[in-house]
Formats: C-alpha cells, sequence, structure tokens
C-alpha cells in the first residue's frame, strides 16, 4: 500500500488528471488499505467483494434491529 500512497502524492503534486487502480485485492482489509491509501479502483475476486457487503456482525445487527422495530411499531389489535 505504500506505492499506493506514493503514486498518489506523486500525481497530486503535479496535477496530473488519473485515478490510481489497486489490483488484485485479496481480502477486505485490503481494500480498505488501499481506499485509505488513495486509490480509487480496485480488482478483487467476486468472494472479496461479497464479503464487503456480507459480515456475521452485520447480519446478527440488523436481525436485532428488525425484532426491535417490529415491537415498537407493531400495528395495535383492531377494535381497541
Amino acid at each position: 500500500m505504500e506505492v499506493v500512497r506514493q503514486i498518489k502524492t506523486i500525481y497530486t503534486n503535479y496535477g496530473f488528471k488519473t485515478q490510481v487502480l489497486a489490483a488484485s485485492m485479496r481480502s477486505p482489509t485490503h481494500v480498505i488499505d488501499a481506499a485509505t491509501a488513495g486509490s480509487h479502483i480496485a480488482t478483487m475476486p467476486l468472494k472479496v467483494l461479497d464479503m464487503l457487503f456480507n459480515h456475521p456482525l452485520t447480519d446478527k445487527g440488523l436481525e436485532q434491529f428488525l425484532k426491535d422495530y417490529a415491537k415498537v411499531f407493531q400495528e395495535a389489535p383492531v377494535g381497541r
């Protein structure tokens, strides 16, 4: 990722109009590191992309949120 940072710095310093591509990301951490380093684009296997969107803690949190929402906003029984 140091190379990505260096490339981004050089291009910015000299006003080159381009985008930095980080290739062959192998984990979600690599994707985050590349974005933090200034990469505009990243290539990765579908498995890594899927891992960015699906995480067990996100699924658990969403499930709990939906349960809490249902408790708070459930419809009142008719006739009361």
